[in-house]
């Protein structure tokens, strides 16, 4: 009896090693609390081996979310219920909200492309569908298209931008923020179509753009290669056509209409 007891107690001892092994650092945080609690309220054993197991979930999932969101560089404080549907047309809340919940259009390289004038949430509701994402463990990379377009033109101009190209591949889908805004130039605009390219039926896109497809020749070199990207681009994606009056237009004459009165 003696004996058994001894081996008990090395083998509880030994129990944060081998748990630190095992890298179940929740278990190895919080066992002691919980193995109380089970032998005050006399839980079967597989009951307390299920509230350990379910905790380490939990912290791995958490952990995950955190390290997904780090890596995303998705803006704060733009999550789908703070978009107001009522105030714009084109896009509705239930047609966002599918995008989100069926998440079969991010495993087949599918787009989604965000269309309207400045002011009316585009980027919010791009960086919304991100976060909703990201909480199905889906791997998101935001951007502003001038920012990436220029991280890729550095890696061109020392012969490594396949290897950048191939980087975004871990983001199942990649955000485009802006896309208008991208400058006219060989470089650039060469830079830009290789990625649209690289992405073709291989990662998603999500691209928001001030600009209809008729002005995309402003984006692009030349008129074949606008074809060509836009060509690639809609072949699998859904469109919407956002329109409405901006918010930050409506938001500045508030302001103004407030201080009037106070004055």
């Amino acid at each position: 009896m003696i004996a058994c007891l001894e081996v008990c107690m090395a083998n509880i001892q030994s129990l944060p090693i081998l748990l630190k092994e095992l890298r179940l650092s929740a278990i190895a945080k919080e066992w002691e609390v919980i193995a109380q609690k089970a032998v005050s309220e006399q839980w079967e054993p597989e009951l307390f081996l299920a509230e350990l197991c379910e905790l380490e979930a939990n912290y791995r999932h958490e952990s995950r979310l955190k390290r997904l969101l780090k890596e995303s560089k998705l803006p704060v404080g733009k999550q789908l219920h703070q978009y107001d549907f009522d105030e714009i047309e084109g896009v509705t809340s239930l047609q966002i909200k599918q995008k989100t919940n069926q998440i079969d259009w991010v495993r087949q390289g599918h787009n989604v492309l965000l269309f309207g004038a400045s002011g009316l949430g585009k980027t919010h509701l791009a960086c919304a569908i991100g976060y909703s994402l990201l909480e199905k463990s889906v791997r998101v990379k935001f951007s502003t298209s001038t920012t990436i377009v220029q991280e890729l033109q550095r890696a061109k101009e020392t012969l490594g931008l396949n290897d950048a190209l191939r980087k975004l591949d871990k983001y199942e889908l990649l955000i485009l923020d802006d896309i208008g805004y991208v400058k006219k130039n060989d470089s650039e605009s060469q830079v830009l179509f290789e990625l649209i390219a690289h992405r073709y039926e291989r990662g998603s896109m999500l691209i928001t753009s001030n600009q209809a497809f008729s002005e995309w020749d402003s984006i692009f070199g030349d008129n074949m290669m606008t074809v060509a990207a836009i060509d690639r681009l809609v072949h699998h994606s859904d469109i919407y056509q956002i329109q409405g009056e901006s918010y930050r237009k409506k938001q500045a004459m508030k302001i103004n209409s407030n201080t009037s009165q106070v004055n």
